[in-house]
């Protein structure tokens, strides 16, 4: 074959070849970061859904609503990990407070916007996924105990389409994430909450009842055990925590 009929074959493999590879060395950096930000969706979850444990019907400061925790999940999570955490901070628009590896080929954010980094949250009772197995040995009414104690934390991110990079142009690519932990451990606020509800929990503690054939026991014990005391029927005594262990 002459080599004039070969004239500008390398230019064209090399064409045809870069179709190819251009569109996959551009995807192959935005998947890595589609990962990258699902994982950390996973992780403000698993944030989310733990501060119930601290944060439920039996504790001083009671149940964080979904507005507050976005507030928290955006600014410790979608920005910049560099930024320090404050209380009651909230995360601005402006670029220096934004991850500096969640943008695309041409330097734009994959998200847009905080605000579509949303929270959901949903209490649920124990009892109903065992469909009322529990109410055998269910006490709960008697300590009036809350039973909703399962706590769901659900984040949402919208994404930012790529402008001129099929499919992503198009993608509306929305990231989802839960965690649901079994909260609110059957605590109380403080050591008299605690014997009164005991004292309150009716046929599971009568003290009341057996108070009466206590009485009649006080003179006989004092016969057959010298300084012996008498028993105490109804007497509660939480556990407290040594104040050496608060601070």
């Amino acid at each position: 074959m002459s080599n004039k009929y070969q004239t500008g074959q390398s230019t064209i493999e090399m064409i045809i070849l870069s179709l190819v590879l251009v569109p996959l060395f551009l995807i192959v950096p935005i998947l890595g970061k589609y990962m990258d930000m699902a994982q950390t969706t996973s992780i403000a979850s698993r944030y989310v859904a733990f501060e119930g444990t601290t944060h439920h019907n039996a504790s001083l400061s009671g149940w964080k609503s979904d507005t507050e925790l976005a507030k928290e999940v955006r600014r410790r999570f979608y920005s910049q990990h560099s930024l320090s955490i404050k209380t009651n901070d909230v995360v601005s628009e402006i670029d220096e407070d934004r991850n500096g590896l969640w943008v695309d080929h041409r330097g734009d954010a994959l998200l847009a916007d905080f605000n579509q980094v949303s929270v959901n949250t949903k209490k649920q009772s124990i009892s109903s996924i065992f469909n009322g197995l529990t109410s055998l040995f269910d006490f709960s009414d008697d300590f009036e105990l809350d039973n909703d104690n399962l706590y769901r934390g659900e984040v949402n991110v919208q994404l930012a389409n790529i402008e001129g990079l099929t499919p992503f142009n198009a993608l509306n690519l929305n990231i989802r994430r839960h965690t649901v932990v079994l909260v609110d451990p059957w605590a109380s606020k403080h050591a008299s909450e605690v014997e009164n509800k005991v004292k309150d929990a009716g046929l599971i503690f009568p003290h009341q009842v057996l108070n009466v054939p206590a009485s009649l026991l006080k003179p006989a014990i004092s016969l057959f055990e010298f300084n012996a005391s008498a028993p105490e029927i109804g007497k509660v005594e939480p556990d407290y925590v040594p104040n050496d262990r608060l601070k």
